[in-house]
């Protein structure tokens, strides 16, 4: 701010000029003091002038509606909404979101700091205010390969800059606990940078918990239970609460937030597709959720604003008051919360669900063409076993969480493991797409349904090496090799034959087209996959599978190195040592 425009300012705000726009008659918000006050909002340039009565050179009637502070979501994958940034910012603005915080670690893990730079950019050319986290496992873990590796040393520009606000969630939370020399490396870059920390520690407890939060990690959006939630808010952590596509933990941990504690909740998206987005609403949603489930409407916006601010010190932003960020969502009730009017920065940016603002998009030419995979075939898919009785990986629904389950399978007169109807298991694999190792390993999953055909992603995280599942080698190589074809995404395949595909060819997890065409896309995937397939309607066919992979989150995982027990932090053979299947 130049002190021209600090003058100006305060000229608007002491009502010795007229404002740039005075906003006439709306019920605010002012979530410090708990209260709703009728008057005019004065703005001036990009910033909120006063509240009282005021004129101004452009003056808008909005008598009936309130006037709440820009939503923020405190923590999302833009990458899992397979839409580049300026394409997001299209989808959410609308919806009353005006700022995010996003971890960019699954484009990071694909192309290192090119990546980086590539959402930086991107960033620039939409009106939604886009804040990230410095991915801090790249890879997530050594378990694994990923196209990139980021190590505390080349760390300190990216955190020292402006549009970063501190180290993403520390999802490798043994090595923490253990104090691992290059995990605490990264911890101190982000001491000495005086940026924060995100968390990331699904059913840590106990001294272990103590031991991750006595690293100053500062809150959690993996919790499932009440007992996390409390554990977390009892070692000082905000706790974020979510509502993604696949993780759907928001509606159960609601009952948690009381009076006394509900300044150290707020609202997160972590992993959420734009079918959801579309038919259920960003952070809209969640606070109608939150209403509907009971919390008074003040309650729900402070969590969706001024306590995600102050969460990330984000200072001028989250409330409505003198000095601050015009940046406002006009909603005509505290219920719905149907947004009618957007502005971020002083500008109405949306009006009655259009989006005003540029749709120009940054070049992303460097984010293209990123497969080398070397020499697979369906060789590489055939599965001997020692013995019929062998780990699976148990899907559930609403979650990634996993079982480490036993079952009994078919073999063949060799031994190999033969996909049948009557046993629920079938086939996965992960193959390495970044460094040409020619690494394919081989599991069994349960839970999944999928009875005919396969399915191929290359959305696996965190690495997004290639993940399929399938009935028959043939088809799993058929699937691959159409995945491959078109530049990564999502394919599935019956009797070799291509049935329905997304490419994705930015990193081979981000789409080039609009929303709606991604949105369509995940639709026709899901009905195909359970009518053709026979895929478990109650699983997400993409969002949960590409999750497989993601070796932080109990109980077995596979990358593309082999079968992984997190609990034991250690790989696994596929047999089971000794015993009857249960």
């Amino acid at each position: 701010m130049t002190k021209a425009n600090l003058k100006k300012l305060i000229d608007v705000a002491s009502g010795r000029i007229q404002a740039d726009l005075v906003l006439k008659g709306g019920t605010i918000a002012d979530v410090y003091s708990g209260n709703f006050v009728t008057g005019d909002l004065a703005l001036c340039d990009d910033r909120i002038a006063g509240i009282g009565s005021y004129k101004g050179a452009h003056e808008i009637d909005v008598r009936g509606l309130f006037v709440l502070p820009g939503f923020i979501d405190s923590h999302m994958h833009i990458e899992s909404t397979h839409l580049c940034p300026e394409e997001l910012g299209r989808l959410l603005v609308p919806m009353g979101t005006t700022m995010i915080v996003s971890d960019p670690h699954e484009i990071v893990n694909i192309a290192g700091l090119t990546g980086l730079e590539y959402m930086f950019k991107a960033a620039e050319k939409t009106a939604l205010g886009i804040a990230y986290m410095l991915p801090s496992c790249v890879p997530t873990t050594p378990f694994e390969q990923s196209g990139a590796v980021l190590e505390a040393a080349a760390m300190t520009e990216p955190l020292n800059c402006d549009r970063v606000l501190g180290l993403g969630e520390l999802m490798n939370f043994p090595a923490v606990v253990q104090a691992e020399s290059h995990v605490l490396d990264k911890i101190l870059a982000a001491y000495h940078a005086g940026k924060l920390i995100d968390g990331h520690c699904p059913g840590l407890n106990g001294l272990a918990l103590n031991a991750y939060t006595a690293a100053r990690v500062h809150d959690d959006h993996e919790c499932e239970t009440p007992e996390e939630v409390y554990d977390r808010l009892a070692r000082g952590m905000y706790v974020m609460l979510r509502q993604g596509s696949a993780c759907r933990n928001l509606r159960a941990l609601l009952p948690c937030v009381t009076k006394e504690n509900e300044r150290r909740f707020v609202f997160c998206s972590d992993d959420r597709q734009p079918q959801t987005i579309i038919d259920e609403g960003h952070v809209d949603g969640y606070l109608r959720m939150a209403v509907d489930a009971g919390l008074s409407p003040m309650t729900a916006i402070r969590m969706a604003t001024l306590n995600a601010a102050e969460c990330f010190r984000l200072h001028d932003q989250g409330g409505i008051a003198p000095g601050l960020r015009a940046d406002l969502a006009l909603v005509d009730n505290l219920h719905d919360f149907r947004v009618q009017k957007v502005f971020i920065g002083g500008a109405l940016v949306a009006e009655d669900g259009v989006y005003h603002a540029s749709t120009a998009r940054h070049d992303d030419s460097t984010v293209r063409g990123s497969f080398h995979v070397k020499d697979f075939s369906q060789e590489k898919l055939r599965l001997p076993l020692s013995s019929d009785t062998v780990y699976v990986i148990d899907m559930k629904a609403d979650t990634v969480l996993t079982g480490k389950g036993t079952a009994r399978v078919k073999r063949s007169s060799a031994g190999e493991f033969i996909f049948d109807a009557k046993i629920p298991v079938v086939k996965i694999a992960v193959i390495e797409r970044h460094c040409g190792t020619g690494n394919v390993a081989l599991g069994l999953i349960r839970g999944y349904g999928l009875n005919a055909g396969a399915i191929a992603i290359s959305i696996a995280h965190d690495s997004h090496n290639i993940i399929t599942v399938g009935a028959s080698d043939a088809d799993m190589e058929a699937a691959v090799q159409c995945l491959l074809a078109q530049g990564g995404g999502v394919v599935l395949v019956k009797d070799r034959a291509e049935l329905v595909s997304m490419p994705l060819p930015l990193a081979g997890i981000l789409s080039d087209r609009d929303a709606l065409w991604v949105k369509e896309r995940l639709d026709s995937i899901k009905r195909c996959a359970c009518t053709e397939l026979g895929v478990n309607p109650a699983i997400d066919p993409v969002m949960t599978l590409c999750f497989m992979s993601l070796a932080v989150i109990p109980e077995l995982k596979i990358t593309d190195h082999g079968l992984f027990d997190v609990g034991a932090y250690q790989f696994i053979p596929l047999e089971v040592p000794s015993g009857p299947a249960l």
